[in-house]
């Protein structure tokens, strides 16, 4: 019967660090999503979205806490994790776009430029995913 390997692909000290950081933000605001933040949130589900964004808002945030929890626990799926990760940021950008455009105040983002500089940060988030997650590459 052949052996299955259930160990952890090859990472950093460096990675680890920066995967267990991500995992506690995410898990943070995926809190936040469902306790104290909640309207602030609803600020950043797009008019165009035909559910309640209250809904939006709560299973955001449970997707949120899934992820990060993932990332602390699984490590031997932390690849995968990383890019369902990646993919998340890039599926909610929409969201801070349309807080942008329609020039909603959330989270202290009351000027257009503050919202502006919000969205600059989301491809870090999505690289931050995969660069934590990912195996490094022998040199």
């Amino acid at each position: 019967m052949p052996s299955i390997d259930t160990s952890a692909p090859p990472t950093t000290p460096l990675r680890t660090a920066a995967r267990f950081a991500l995992s506690g933000a995410l898990v943070f605001a995926g809190l936040s999503h469902l306790f104290w933040a909640r309207e602030d949130f609803q600020a950043q589900v797009p008019r165009s979205i035909p559910l309640d964004p209250d809904g939006v808002v709560m299973a955001s945030g449970g997707v949120e806490i899934m992820l990060g929890v993932g990332l602390a626990v699984l490590p031997r799926d932390r690849v995968r994790i990383g890019r369902l990760l990646a993919a998340f940021f890039v599926a909610v950008f929409p969201g801070n776009l349309a807080q942008y455009r329609n020039k909603r105040d959330a989270f202290g983002l009351d000027t257009d430029r503050r919202r502006f500089i919000r969205l600059l940060f989301q491809p870090v988030l999505a690289a931050w995913a995969l660069w934590s997650t990912a195996v490094p590459k022998r040199r």
